[in-house]
């Protein structure tokens, strides 16, 4: 075991990041860690979440919290769970891009590999026409730098189980919407991200 990897996770985001409304307490990124194998590795995560923070926020704060976590001899790894708050702030989504690459492209030259979740859809049509079109910016811009960008928005805009869970939850996820969003990141290149075998 003398070689064995020492990754640290900083993850940033909003308050879907930190699961509020789960009743497990876990949110999205708590499925996720607890489903990644620790065999091979040393993995040490921690969630850096401000609730109701669109990306101007974001890029102002996710650079001093996040290298306070990181520590050389370590993998630093950075995971961004994006929100749709930047149509409520009234930001344009060229705005939201640039905010985006200018995370992306700091974290870069940190050494920080980067995994990027989007935003998921609401129950509100006119929200997500908006929220469609901030998602393809978030991807086009994550994706044009090489990095991992996992749409929730797409798989869950119609999925029945989702918008069943945001109606009893008052328009947030509870448990069924925050496993839907840990599914997706698990078959969305997470493990293939952290260069860890995928479980059976």
């Amino acid at each position: 075991m003398a070689h064995e990897r020492k990754l640290r996770i900083a993850a940033v985001g909003d308050e879907l990041l930190a699961g509020n409304g789960d009743p497990r307490a876990l949110g999205w990124f708590g499925r996720v860690l607890a489903r990644t194998p620790r065999e091979e590795v040393v993995l040490e995560s921690y969630v850096l979440a401000a609730p109701e923070e669109g990306t101007e926020g974001l890029a102002a704060r996710w650079e001093g919290e996040t290298m306070r976590r990181f520590a050389a001899g370590y993998e630093n790894r950075l995971v961004i769970g994006l929100s749709g708050r930047d149509i409520a702030f009234g930001v344009s989504p060229a705005r939201s891009r640039l905010n985006v690459a200018n995370i992306l492209d700091t974290a870069q030259q940190n050494s920080a590999e980067v995994f990027v979740v989007g935003p998921p859809p609401t129950l509100d049509p006119a929200q997500n026409r908006r929220l469609a079109e901030l998602n393809t910016a978030f991807a086009d811009v994550t994706t044009r730098r090489n990095y991992y960008y996992v749409d929730t928005f797409s798989p869950l805009l119609n999925h029945e189980q989702w918008r069943t869970d945001l109606a009893g939850n008052a328009g947030a996820p509870g448990q069924a919407g925050y496993g839907l969003i840990a599914w997706l990141v698990l078959h969305r290149g997470w493990f293939p991200w952290l260069r860890l075998p995928q479980p059976q």
